[in-house]
């Protein structure tokens, strides 16, 4: 018996929580090997880095069924199946992959985000994606790169809404740092504080000398999109202060509105982070993640044969 391919995984794994309750992770893995009938050695074989193949393979048949509507997530490593799934299911079809996945928009948006040709040409962007063969084994990696941060990014995402606002606002700031504002932590942790302002939720110096500083506003929400009436409580706060430079940032995402209201603030310089551009951030900067395995592409020092 072979390790079935996640793709092969994801019918059988929505079938298995198609009562609609919620599981774990492990219980799935212990149930599926079972069913599959894979022995021992099989389930616990692993990657290079370590990981094991079957444990990897069902996370990846979970994240693309979710990026597709089929299943739920409302707590890491706890899932459930969707209304969506269900009525996957009720067309009893014979085999799921990701081809078939591609008739949900979402999971289209999430294809195209996270596997976006390298230097696409005119004339390619007339095409369809290539397929795995067409392309180099370093092409492949790079796509699989993208693929794996973009995942990554949800799952941070996911876990920045499940915390309380007080840890949010510390993983604001370490962000910041990390990114070269506010000097050193102590710094930063200094010259940020409570406004008492309810469009201010802190304050962080611009460099290390502190000749300018930057206005903070952080809004942990899971699903309400920002709108325009919280930008102008903002940009009438920045103005109550005197201060004319802004960063606000939320879990969530901007509205058109929001968006198209900040553009006619001429003489304000704010940006807007959403939720995505955040765990991008994120992972950019190595907050809050770490590294998993480190695989080294070689190639030849032409330089080392060169005769002296």
């Amino acid at each position: 018996m072979s390790i079935p391919t996640y793709e092969e995984i994801m019918l059988p794994l929505l079938k298995l929580i198609s009562d609609g309750k919620t599981y774990s992770n492990k219980y799935c893995e212990e149930k599926l090997a079972k069913e599959i009938g894979l022995n021992d050695d099989e389930i616990n074989l692993k990657l290079q880095s370590g990981k094991r193949i079957f444990y990897d393979r069902i996370n990846w048949a979970k994240t693309y069924l979710k990026k597709a509507g089929l299943i739920e997530s409302h707590k890491r490593g706890e899932f459930n199946i969707s209304s969506k799934g269900i009525e996957l299911l009720n067309e009893n079809i014979n085999s799921l992959d990701s081809k078939y996945l591609e008739r949900y928009e979402e999971f289209r948006d999430y294809i195209n985000k996270s596997r976006k040709p390298i230097n696409k040409t005119k004339k390619d962007s007339t095409n369809e994606i290539e397929s795995e063969k067409d392309k180099t084994p370093m092409e492949n990696i790079e796509e699989a790169f993208k693929e794996i941060k973009s995942s990554l990014a949800d799952e941070l995402l996911e876990k920045l809404k499940e915390i309380d606002f007080f840890k949010f606002e510390d993983i604001v700031l370490d962000l910041l740092i990390k990114m070269g504002y506010g000097g050193s932590r102590n710094e930063a942790k200094k010259a940020t504080k409570k406004t008492g302002d309810g469009g201010i939720d802190g304050i962080i110096n611009e460099d290390r000398l502190g000749l300018d500083r930057i206005y903070i506003q952080a809004k942990r929400w899971r699903d309400t999109s920002v709108g325009s009436p919280e930008i102008q409580k903002f940009i009438g706060a920045l103005v109550g202060q005197g201060a004319k430079k802004g960063i606000f940032i939320t879990t969530s995402t901007f509205t058109k509105e929001a968006i198209s209201f900040l553009g006619k603030s001429n003489d304000m310089k704010i940006i807007l982070i959403d939720g995505q551009q955040l765990a991008e951030y994120m992972i950019d900067f190595n907050v809050g993640i770490s590294v998993e395995t480190i695989y080294e592409i070689k190639r030849i020092d032409s330089d080392y044969f060169i005769e002296e």
